[in-house]
């Protein structure tokens, strides 16, 4: 059983005392809508891919959701079909622990979400849907029933879904709930998940020592992809300092947001090193259309017109951006990046898309530049190390390099694909 904890800087995790990247795939509706079979099939899949976590609510998602539930409800249901939160439907509950088991057996960490915003007053999704809101007099002992199922798989907890705070109630009801998970399990991380392109304000979570880290959502709107490096520096430079994920990027295959296409392989990277790069260097979580939501082919799905039809899960499972993201955590850890920090002005060339961080001591540097172009760093790197990797390839290529007045300018590379420029000065006493 892998142990989560928070580094001393307050800007990353150790995983049984060790630096680790968290690196999610997310698999939202996991309880609800998979069978044992097929959670098997997927977890052997991915365990063959450096991924630590697996990202799943634990009450079923009631808009971006596939018409795939084959698991019931999770609490036993009133003669007109309603929900009665008094009564847990303990089968629900003994299959999702078994899956949970399943996956700490597979290697993986499970994120669970415990309120996702449709079942909390005056979110977005409940406004829009009110018929599953949980009274706040059950949200205690809901809570603290799902923290002592799972307390023997040390999960790490997402007390909000895809959620805004639309008033004191939307918070009464997730401060309960992150009470009731650390009075339970104290040692347990917790984080709220946000809805697209929110920043966290509300004071009451900002100064709790009961918050472990910060997560936002970046956006699966074609023209919001910024969101991943423009959050990423927001959160970063909050003043209650916290380790930041980015927990729910551009998922591959998803829709433009009521536009016409699909992102993909390339966008999943591009998110990738915006977000790492920029202050969210603890952790990504990657996501696949159809498979968060796990969706059968020919099955109905809510949200068609902004998320476009989801394929089907055994589709999404192999998608090529879950390669690359893993292939990019794994460039993160081989470089060494745990320490680094978010250093646009080391970059001269006038386009914000390319991301620029440094050490501390700025005697190791990484660039993303998502487009081919040549490169200008107010920095000599004449005694470092560089190479840059061509992402799409993985090739590994030695650019051209020209020094004058303390600067480096970096000859465009030939590939017309993104890449990482990783720069190092070797250690004093070594050539």
């Amino acid at each position: 059983m892998a142990v989560w904890s928070i580094n001393r800087r307050r800007d990353g995790f150790l995983r049984d005392g060790k630096p680790v990247f968290y690196l999610a795939d997310t698999v939202w509706s996991a309880f609800s809508n998979t069978s044992l079979e097929e959670w098997e099939q997927y977890l052997s899949y991915r365990r063959h891919q450096p991924f630590n976590v697996l990202q799943i609510s634990i009450l079923p998602i009631l808009h971006d959701t596939s018409d795939t539930n084959v698991n019931g409800c999770p609490f036993r249901q009133h003669s007109d079909g309603s929900w009665d939160f008094s009564r847990i439907n303990e089968p629900f509950f003994e299959r999702a622990e078994k899956m949970v088991r399943m996956a700490e057996d597979g290697g993986f960490t499970c994120l669970l979400v415990v309120l996702w915003a449709n079942y909390v007053p005056d979110t977005f999704f409940s406004r829009n849907n009110p018929s599953h809101i949980m009274p706040l007099e059950f949200v205690k002992p809901y809570t603290e029933y799902v923290v002592r199922r799972f307390a023997a798989y040390s999960p790490v907890y997402a007390i909000s879904g895809d959620t805004d705070f639309g008033s004191d109630r939307t918070v009464r009801h997730y401060l309960t709930s992150l009470q009731a998970v650390k009075d339970i399990a104290p040692d347990a991380l917790t984080t709220l998940h946000l809805m697209g392109a929110a920043e966290l304000n509300v004071e009451e979570f900002l100064r709790s020592d009961l918050l472990d880290f910060y997560m936002y959502q970046s956006s699966h709107d074609k023209d919001s992809q910024e969101g991943a490096y423009r959050l990423a520096q927001a959160f970063y430079a909050k003043r209650e300092k916290r380790p930041v994920v980015n927990g729910e990027p551009c998922y591959e295959g998803h829709g433009h947001g009521n536009k016409y296409g699909r992102f993909d392989a390339f966008d999943v990277r591009k998110a990738f090193w915006w977000s790492v790069l920029s202050g969210a260097k603890a952790g990504f979580a990657y996501g696949a259309h159809g498979l968060f939501s796990w969706h059968r082919t020919g099955a109905a799905f809510t949200s068609e017109a902004w998320s476009k039809i989801p394929y089907d899960w055994r589709t999404a499972l192999r998608m090529e951006g879950a390669w690359d993201a893993s292939y990019c955590s794994w460039l993160f850890e081989r470089y060494g990046l745990y320490d680094i920090e978010p250093a646009q002005d080391l970059l001269l060339t006038p386009y914000e898309q390319i991301r620029a961080a440094a050490s501390p001591g700025r005697d190791r540097l990484a660039v993303y530049i998502p487009y081919s172009n040549e490169l200008l760093l107010d920095a000599d790197l004449r005694d470092f190390s560089v190479e840059m990797v061509e992402l799409d390839g993985k090739r590994i290529w030695r650019p051209e390099l020209e020094f004058a007045d303390g600067r480096t300018r970096i000859r465009m590379h030939d590939f017309n694909a993104d890449a990482v420029l990783f720069a190092a000065r070797p250690p004093s006493g070594t050539e």
